[in-house]
């Protein structure tokens, strides 16, 4: 087992080397474009992930390397607490989308906007555009901008205005102030990412940013988080959904207007009163 690092912006995690469709060439690609391929799926094509993706790795996202096979890597990420395995969220990456660990380097920053331009020095060229989420070490900061550790022994520049410190105290109004960057996108199966999110990647991501290490899946959130009694739910907590003798298998924010969540595929982030359903399937809440 070693330790590498996610050094392309957004990778894709599948359930193994063959669950890939035509499709889905250019999130493998060695240079993925996870942008275009979320924009190329029609609900169908959306659906039809379910059972092939897991979740997301997010630029410079350490990872534990299992094995390899033919051009692929089975990983561990062990920054997506998970149930299925103690080192991390378990799954598959194309070899070519990691990288050595960077450089050692004190406060974290985290991309706290939709996305964000990695520059190769301050006001300069971009090198790659960084989703939100991203987490990083900061080396200095210079003239608004602060210059960050890269995979493989690099570095790079973001602007401060992007930014956040992962240790700066926050409330609930910060945490569905970064949810409600996302109204209006699309529900992506095991999306992390500014280009897609589901019900719990969307908690997992926010999550991150303000330096919250919360497990991927809504299960496990619902198992790690404190539990409080549904009536006590203010917004900024979390409600959990569960059909009778069935696992949890959806979470959202709690928000005045009902609930801020991904919803399915096929319907987008909204911010609205719950449904009936949804009342029906509301098993319990949690402090986040």
């Amino acid at each position: 087992m070693k330790l590498a690092a996610t050094k392309v912006p957004v990778s894709t995690v599948w359930t193994s080397p063959d669950a890939p469709r035509d499709i889905d060439a250019p999130a493998t690609a060695a240079q993925p474009d996870v942008a275009a391929w979320a924009k190329s799926m029609d609900t169908e094509t959306r659906l039809g992930l379910h059972g092939r993706t897991l979740t997301q790795l997010l630029f410079a996202e350490p990872v534990l390397v299992r094995s390899e096979r033919d051009g692929w890597s089975e990983i561990t990420a062990p920054w997506q607490p998970s149930s299925q395995d103690e080192l991390g969220y378990p799954g598959w990456v194309p070899s070519s989308h990691l990288g050595e660990l960077p450089e050692s380097a004190a406060d974290p920053v985290a991309i706290d906007v939709p996305s964000a331009s990695l520059l190769a020095e301050p006001d300069g060229r971009e090198v790659a555009e960084l989703s939100f989420a991203t987490v990083l070490a900061s080396i200095e900061h210079a003239d608004g901008y602060t210059r960050v550790a890269t995979p493989d022994g690099g570095s790079g520049w973001l602007a401060d205005d992007a930014l956040r410190a992962v240790i700066e105290p926050s409330g609930a109004d910060d945490r569905l102030r970064l949810g409600e960057l996302f109204l209006g996108l699309e529900y992506l199966w095991g999306g992390t990412c500014a280009y897609g999110l589901d019900c719990s990647g969307l908690i997992h991501t926010v999550g991150r940013v303000l330096g919250l290490r919360t497990p991927r899946d809504a299960h496990d959130q619902a198992a790690a988080l404190p539990n409080i009694p549904l009536d006590e739910a203010r917004p900024g907590d979390l409600y959990f959904f569960a059909r009778d003798g069935k696992p949890i298998h959806h979470v959202g924010f709690v928000s005045a207007a009902g609930m801020l969540h991904a919803s399915e595929t096929g319907k987008r982030l909204e911010n609205g009163p719950l449904t009936d359903e949804r009342r029906a399937t509301l098993v319990a809440a949690a402090r986040f």
